[in-house]
């Protein structure tokens, strides 16, 4: 009898504690500082919301990703087209009925669904929206750097019972977009410049990761490579063009991008945006670039959701992603992370390379009943992507060894157990690390991070026409890395082999081949008197700073080169 009243309870809209769940409990809800609202929306505006449908098949999933990732297996490199992901794991028939039937009785609207269609995107009024989600209290908030205006929800909503089996989440609701976290740090104290360089550019990146004037695209093929931002920001050609006249001189590269995916507005250019487009564009020279550009969304969207559904919706992609985005794992819901990393799984099948930027907080820092802990991030965290950490030279002024940077994110996550990929690497650094942070500080079980790393310290970026020195963070070092990349794509597509696609397993069997392993300094954490400061620290082989390290071109090519 209970079924059955909240199943009409479903169909009339009409909700009880006792036919109701919480889809995201454990969600974090505050208002980010620099937040503030606006007040609460008229019940007549509209508004779009992302409905997350409860896919299928994810342990097959789990498994073909391991097939076409891993050398050893006769599937490697076989991946499969979004129309076979999306055979796989679309939503059952009962979901979609369901959660169509649902949505239409609250009056939604120009309901557009994803290829996979495990993702459904609606317009509704507030008021509807109120009715349809109970406890949910639609609000406008501005804030950040850019005076960005958001529509949220700081309350929990409900969801019906009998809809528990076909929805993991609503997107559009909690979740405020991240703010930048690079930093332009104070320019070190030097006497002379002989033989010094003054800061880090294409030059120095090519210099020290010794990619010559011939290590650049060929053009004769249909490689491609992306960066992601999420931010309220735009990039500007005319920056691009200044960033080649003054730093590219010595190489060939594309004059502009490909392909941009949203819109470009014409607002001031964003540091982080340009840093993006430049270094990728410099690092992977003269490679079809394509830029996902978060303006001009709605203001109840999630930036980082929509890009997985465009990731979602798109046959032909680029091979590589680079992605300088991050939050506090402990800030998401479990039913969104779960969600998040299978949505990386679905990447990693069809063969892209998504890398993430590890953070610039070091191991992070939070505190649980009294006791400080690490904080790891994600998506970095995730073991479904390839997680970029940051060095600076040993020197600051020349071209020399790098050692961790300080602000390098990295550590265990809570969330995600360890990968098989890397149980040996890991376990080689707990036995071996003569500076390990006591055990309570982390989840020495968990998926460890960063895999990989390349300088972060003391970029050039051109920035609404003005050359700006020692820009830092790993929001740099993850494009460098994904440039050199999509070069090595671009010769495997040459010699006939498919594009890296999931770099992990491979990575992790080839025990750091082809990379300069960094072995000297740590990154900071909590600052009490247990720790004082310090996370870990980097040594031999991988660890939890600087992964395996940062790309030696010509040896990482003969190391990623073949089958």
């Amino acid at each position: 009898m209970r079924l059955r009243v909240c199943l009409l309870g479903l169909f009339a809209l009409i909700g009880t504690s006792k036919c109701s769940y919480s889809p995201e409990p454990d969600q974090q809800r505050t208002l980010p500082p620099g937040w503030v609202s606006l007040g609460r929306l008229d019940p007549e505006e509209e508004l779009s919301l992302t409905f997350a449908l409860r896919q299928q098949n994810l342990k097959r999933l789990s498994e073909l990703v391991q097939a076409v990732s891993d050398p050893g297996s006769p599937r490697y490199g076989k991946y499969l087209a979004l129309e076979d992901v999306a055979q796989l794991i679309r939503p059952s028939p009962l979901t979609l009925r369901t959660v169509q039937k649902w949505l239409l009785a609250a009056g939604a609207r120009n309901c557009h669904s994803v290829t996979t269609q495990d993702f459904l995107t609606c317009w509704l009024s507030v008021r509807q929206a109120e009715l349809l989600l109970p406890g949910a209290e639609f609000h406008r908030y501005v804030g950040g750097l850019e005076e960005t205006r958001v529509v949220r929800s700081l309350r929990p909503y409900q969801l019906p019972q009998a809809l528990a089996p076909h929805v993991d989440f609503v997107g559009g609701l909690h979740r405020f977009p991240p703010t930048s976290s690079l930093r332009q740090r104070p320019a070190p104290q030097v006497a002379g410049t002989v033989g010094l360089h003054l800061g880090v550019t294409p030059s120095v990146i090519r210099e020290r990761y010794n990619l010559t004037a011939r290590d650049v695209g060929s053009g004769t093929t249909n490689n491609s490579q992306a960066c992601a931002q999420f931010l309220e920001q735009y990039f500007h050609e005319s920056d691009l063009a200044e960033f080649m006249r003054l730093f590219g001189g010595k190489f060939v590269h594309q004059a502009s991008v490909s392909h941009v995916v949203g819109k470009q507005g014409r607002g001031r250019a964003g540091i982080e945006a340009s840093l993006d487009v430049e270094y990728l564009m410099s690092a992977g020279a003269n490679i079809s670039t394509w830029v996902y550009s978060n303006a001009g969304r709605h203001e109840a969207q999630e930036p980082f959701l929509q890009w997985l559904l465009l990731l979602s919706n798109e046959s032909a992609l680029p091979h590589v992603h680079t992605v300088s985005y991050g939050d506090d794992e402990d800030s998401l819901s479990s039913a969104y992370i779960q969600r998040v990393n299978t949505e990386f799984m679905k990447a990693a099948a069809r063969g892209l390379t998504l890398l993430f930027a590890s953070g610039d907080s070091g191991a992070g820092c939070w505190s649980v009943s009294g006791k400080h802990r690490f904080r790891p991030s994600f998506p970095a965290s995730s073991p479904y992507v390839t997680t970029v950490g940051g060095t600076s030279f040993q020197n600051p002024f020349r071209v020399t060894n790098e050692v961790a940077d300080y602000i390098s994110g990295g550590g265990f996550s809570n969330v995600f157990p360890q990968p098989s990929y890397q149980e040996e690497a890991v376990a080689q650094f707990l036995k071996s690390s003569p500076h390990l942070p006591p055990s309570s500080y982390f989840n020495a079980s968990g998926r460890a991070y960063p895999d990989v790393a390349a300088l972060s310290d003391g970029y050039w970026v051109v920035s609404n026409g003005i050359p700006i020195p020692w820009v830092s963070g790993t929001s740099a070092s993850t494009p460098v890395f994904g440039g050199i990349l999509a070069l090595i794509n671009e010769h495997r597509i040459l010699n006939g082999h498919p594009p890296l696609g999931f770099l992990n397993p491979r990575l992790y069997q080839q025990r750091g081949a082809g990379l300069f392993d960094v072995t000297r300094g740590c990154h900071e954490s909590c600052l009490n008197e247990e720790v004082e400061g310090e996370g870990f620290c980097s040594g031999p082989g991988w660890d939890p700073v600087t992964g395996w390290g940062t790309p030696n071109f010509p040896a990482l090519l003969k190391t990623l080169l073949n089958p």
